[in-house]
């Protein structure tokens, strides 16, 4: 069903050139980029019929591909994930200025991103744990959805999160904090 989707993508991107489909390669697979169909009106006669055709069969097709993904799988990033182990966590809370970061306090996580990244809605972990990029939910912060460890610290040792705040003064209304707290992966 999704070679036909693509094979049809195809045709209609060369029957007129700079709009169509356009599919770019990934590691899970390809992903759909800018999608535009055809109008019937735009081609004479049983061409622009077949057309109107191919699309409706088109927008069947992605409809029944959508809903073959549950409604309540959880994202981030785009990406579904599951959520693999719960922890006790100590969590505080720090903030980028020097109060918080001391020296370090560049605009930048231990991990190469700006602390601007996923709305500075990050954590601090400690990297033997929860390495970079692993995905974690804390009750209370960012609404409780996941976040990407991103930084870490060097008093971030053990079963211990930092979460990002804006400010030094946030930070400081977090307090400690035992919780349990969710550890995602990807599942795709």
């Amino acid at each position: 069903m999704f070679a036909a989707l693509v094979v049809a993508m195809f045709l209609l991107a060369t029957l007129r050139p700079g709009t169509g489909a356009t599919a770019s390669a990934r590691t899970a697979g390809l992903s759909m980029m800018n999608v535009n169909a055809l109008e019937p009106q735009t081609v004479a006669g049983d061409v622009g019929e077949a057309l109107s055709a191919e699309t409706e069969t088109q927008r069947l097709i992605v409809d029944a591909e959508l809903s073959d993904i549950p409604q309540d799988v959880p994202m981030f990033d785009g990406r579904p994930i599951r959520r693999v182990r719960q922890l006790t966590m100590l969590t505080t809370a720090y903030s980028p200025d020097a109060r918080s970061c001391g020296k370090w306090a560049d605009g930048y996580t231990a991990s190469g991103y700006s602390v601007w990244t996923n709305g500075m809605k990050l954590v601090a972990a400690d990297t033997r744990l929860l390495p970079f990029g692993s995905l974690v939910s804390i009750p209370g912060y960012n609404g409780g959805r996941p976040v990407p460890v991103l930084d870490r610290g060097g008093k971030i040792k053990g079963n211990r999160l930092d979460l990002l705040y804006p400010t030094h003064e946030i930070a400081l209304q977090w307090g400690a904090k035992h919780l349990t707290v969710d550890i995602w992966e990807y599942a795709d």
